[in-house]
């Protein structure tokens, strides 16, 4: 009876502590009554995260809570509890386990654990009691503890249950957040479909440009897209999506030229929540939302020198942090570039890193103005004129041939783009059924620039060129060969590197030969 008594005591004072309490309170109460009902100084409750190591849930160390802390089984009196065992050791615990250094720190003499055992067998944790003098619990006293360690282990697997029900949620926000963003995109992508939906084009060098697109968009290899602004440098880039293997994953545009500086990293890579002031929701990333598909830099030559650097670690490694984040996320990208500048200047100039460069350059892709692709201008215009006659529901069915022959001998310093603005602007002023375009409707050409006097070696072959006559060139071809041959002058007639005549036209060496192949410049003997 008094046996009966005692069990019911100790029942009743592990019931108490813990009855109202759950989660960490829970563990709290458990560890703090389990040690007073056995009259020890210290308690634990642990929880396995493997079989080899455990961290503790809850820490009594006789007057108040201890912090928590992880420890390895081998060469611990818990190892044996750990895999499911009652043990007690009356006295003389430091000396049986002589590697354990906190045993040997906190000075305790005996032990008992508990594991804490679901109905399948597996063991999710356990109870520990320890003291500085010996001690020997009685059958009641293990029967008490075990009923307790079975229900701290139900409490044990709901505190695990909700923690997976947590991350499991947390994931779905994840991509509830992605397929949200990539919505946003794709939604982007159907407004400026039909911007130009087909290559169009015959020219030679256009067709030249076809071909390599048919030939590489199959592969995943870095695409630097080079040529002037308004040529369609994200046709090419679409183009080279469309064709390829992930044509079914999302093309993400990134214009680099667009974003502040300050955000241009949050853009690329995303954010955390409370990364930095103004972050009040996690954000995803241009990179992420193009896994398993394409992401098109645009005006790359824009970004800063420590986006570079997260940049190339992306194009060498295949993953990231975002913004305020330690934990590294892996993405499958294929990555096209672009860009009107000379990206060799801005390496000169240390604004942008050649490693990085070198990256990007794998596959160059040229993309010629427009001024080098005349033949190309009637079947745009005409295309652009439907395009915008049946957005404006006007019944205009043709251009009048002053109209295109202007259109064919004007430079288009601003390429298709400028061209198609051309367009509408004729369409929404149109009168009749035929598109006139009258000369107020191009933009100024870019004034010339100053040009320095031919040197004397050369002065006789320079006037010999410019006294050719100019056939059947635009009357603005005598002003442009001029300008042609007096960079070449000054560049020894060198066309490409640093001091090459192509960098002082500010343009690339294949528009540089290939206005100098129009204008029928040939180098003096």
């Amino acid at each position: 009876m008094p046996e009966e008594t005692e069990q019911a005591r100790i029942l009743g004072l592990l019931a108490a502590g813990t009855a109202a309490a759950s989660g960490d309170e829970f563990f709290r109460s458990l560890a703090k009554h389990a040690a007073l009902t056995l009259g020890a100084r210290y308690a634990f409750v642990a929880e396995s995260l493997s079989t080899l190591e455990s961290r503790s849930l809850a820490y009594w160390e006789g007057s108040g809570f201890g912090e928590g802390f992880s420890y390895r089984f081998p060469g611990t009196p818990c190892q044996r509890v750990a895999q499911g065992h009652v043990c007690s050791t009356r006295t003389h615990l430091r000396e049986l386990y002589p590697d354990d250094l906190w045993l040997q720190q906190i000075g305790v003499d005996s032990y008992v654990g508990v594991p804490m055992t679901t109905a399948d067998g597996r063991v999710l944790g356990h109870l520990a009691v320890l003291h500085s003098e010996p001690m020997e619990p009685s059958a009641e006293q293990l029967t008490v503890l075990q009923i307790f360690a079975a229900r701290g282990c139900a409490e044990l697997e709901r505190v695990q249950t909700e923690r997976a029900l947590r991350a499991a949620l947390r994931q779905v926000e994840e991509l509830r957040d992605r397929l949200q963003a990539e919505n946003r995109y794709l939604q982007e992508e159907l407004a400026e479909h039909g911007e130009f939906e087909d290559m169009l084009g015959k020219s030679d060098n256009w067709r030249a440009l076809v071909q390599q697109i048919a030939s590489v968009a199959a592969s995943d290899a870095t695409v630097l897209i080079r040529g002037e602004t308004g040529t369609g440098k994200e046709l090419v880039a679409r183009a080279l999506h469309a064709r390829s293997p992930r044509s079914t994953r999302p093309l993400v545009k990134v214009n680099c030229g667009a974003i502040s500086a300050g955000l241009v990293e949050s853009e690329l890579f995303g954010h955390t929540k409370g990364a930095f002031t103004g972050a009040l929701q996690k954000r995803v990333g241009r990179f992420e939302l193009a896994h398993g598909g394409t992401i098109f830099l645009d005006e790359v030559g824009e970004l800063p020198l420590d986006t570079q650097v997260k940049l190339l670690r992306v194009l060498q490694e295949g993953e990231f942090e975002p913004v305020g984040s330690s934990e590294s996320i892996r993405v499958d990208v294929r990555v096209i570039a672009a860009t009107n500048r000379h990206l060799e200047d801005a390496i000169s100039a240390h604004k942008f890193r050649s490693d990085l460069y070198f990256r990007l350059n794998v596959i160059p892709l040229e993309i010629p103005p427009l001024r080098e692709r005349r033949s190309d201008v009637p079947e745009l215009m005409l295309y652009f004129m439907e395009r915008f006659a049946r957005k404006a529901g006007k019944q205009v069915r043709g251009i009048s041939t002053a109209g295109l022959d202007a259109a064919v001998n004007y430079d288009w310093p601003g390429n298709v783009r400028e061209l198609s603005n051309v367009v509408e602007r004729a369409v929404v002023l149109a009168k009749g059924p035929v598109l006139e375009l009258d000369a107020r409707l191009f933009s100024a050409r870019p004034s010339e620039r100053p040009l320095e006097p031919p040197r004397a070696a050369g002065a006789a072959a320079t006037r010999a060129a410019t006294d050719r006559p100019p056939s059947s060139k635009a009357p603005d071809d005598d002003a442009q060969r001029r300008e042609i041959l007096s960079a070449l002058e000054r560049a020894n007639w060198v066309i490409e590197g640093a001091n090459g005549a192509a960098r002082l036209l500010n343009v690339t060496p294949s528009t540089a030969r290939s206005r100098m192949k129009r204008l029928g410049i040939l180098r003096p003997a």
